[in-house]
């Protein structure tokens, strides 16, 4: 079992920034698959970044150029530096975990069905 405690979440103006912090525990060695996703109301949650084993990584093209996603092994700690920040990123964002080991690629393509663990989520509200 996996779990995991979301927390950097808040309110800023568009073009403003924000750095989500994902703490897991209860799993002994690097989680082989984690990922950050999304759900704003009324819509599908999506994938906004994923991470693998080997450190590779992807993000949905509407974040491109703008979040980057990382990871303090020591720590167990997963982030998601977000820049540039606009309204239609206003969502719930959570974090997700899997032991199963599959490709970055394969984990935002899969989507949420990739992730048995996901946490609580933390919100991001961006105004205009």
């Amino acid at each position: 079992q996996v779990q995991l405690v979301e927390s950097g979440g808040g309110s800023v103006q568009s073009g403003g920034s924000l750095r989500l912090s994902c703490q897991a525990s209860g799993y002994a060695h690097r989680t082989p698959s984690m990922g950050w996703f999304r759900q704003a109301p009324g819509k599908e949650r999506e994938g906004v970044a994923t991470i693998d084993l080997d450190e590779n990584i992807s993000y949905a093209n509407s974040v491109k150029g703008r979040f980057t996603i990382s990871q303090d092994d020591t720590k167990k700690v997963l982030y998601l530096q977000m820049n540039s920040l606009k309204p239609e990123d206003t969502a719930m964002y959570y974090c997700a975990a899997d032991l199963r080991a599959r490709s970055a690629s394969s984990l935002l393509q899969r989507g949420k069905d990739s992730f048995a663990f996901w946490g609580q989520g933390t919100q991001v509200t961006v105004s205009s």
